[in-house]
């Protein structure tokens, strides 16, 4: 665990994003990118339709660690109510950019999400992409784990995208594996599914043929992340 400075563990993630320069590392352009995206949405529906939740329009989401807005548009385009979304996100500029590509209808906060006034149990879906690994405080990822947890309504669910395993060439992440996740939502009932070949296997892949992406993503050791649906089971009548 890497204790947090004096600004907390928020100030830290500010600082190791500070440290980082992707370049085009994410860009749609890159075949692994575009291959790891469509797989994750093919993925995320099955497991909303797996769990019920097929009327897009009506669900309440909350993306919290939004970044510029990707996953949000996303689920623009599959067709959720701009009206019904939402997100939070820590670095000013990457809440910029996002405020400047989403609709106006959808609800943009910047800032540390454990400070915002949601209401228990008021979301269908709270959305984490990537966050987690960021948070090297493991006291501070149960604090955010417990308000996610609080924000779903009965029968929702946490919507977890995160990868398992450490980079050795990074140590401003860390994996967050399966066992972890256990401990984060103890009261959960987790669908989960590996997804997404190793990002390092994956460019050296497709510089070589893009068609060896999808050979080798064939083979589940290979895939480094989770995509889980974390249910919180729906309330009893009586």
């Amino acid at each position: 665990m890497s204790r947090p400075g004096p600004g907390g563990e928020p100030q830290a993630v500010v600082d190791r994003y500070a440290r980082r320069a992707d370049g085009d590392r994410y860009s749609f352009f890159r075949p692994e990118v575009l291959r790891g995206v469509q797989e994750r949405q093919r993925v995320m529906l099955a497991l909303l339709q797996a769990h019920g939740h097929t009327d897009l329009p009506a669900l309440r989401v909350l993306e919290v660690g939004c970044g510029a807005g990707g996953n949000l548009l996303e689920l623009l385009r599959l067709g959720c109510d701009p009206a019904r979304l939402a997100g939070v996100e820590l670095l000013p500029e990457r809440h910029a950019r996002a405020r400047a590509v989403l609709p106006a209808a959808l609800p943009l906060w910047c800032g540390d999400a454990l400070a915002l006034d949601i209401a228990d149990g008021s979301r269908d879906i709270v959305l984490q992409s990537t966050v987690f690994s960021s948070l090297l405080d493991d006291a501070f990822q149960q604090r955010l784990a417990d308000a996610m947890w609080r924000w779903v309504a009965p029968g929702g669910g946490v919507l977890w995208y995160d990868f398992t395993v450490d980079n050795p060439r990074n140590r401003d992440v860390r994996g967050v594996p399966l066992r972890r996740l256990r401990q984060l939502f103890p009261q959960a009932r987790i669908d989960a599914r590996r997804v997404t070949l190793a990002p390092p296997l994956a460019r050296a892949l497709c510089r070589l043929h893009p068609a060896l992406y999808g050979l080798a993503n064939a083979l589940p050791p290979l895939r480094t992340h989770v995509l889980a649906w974390v249910g919180k089971p729906p309330r009893i009548p009586g």
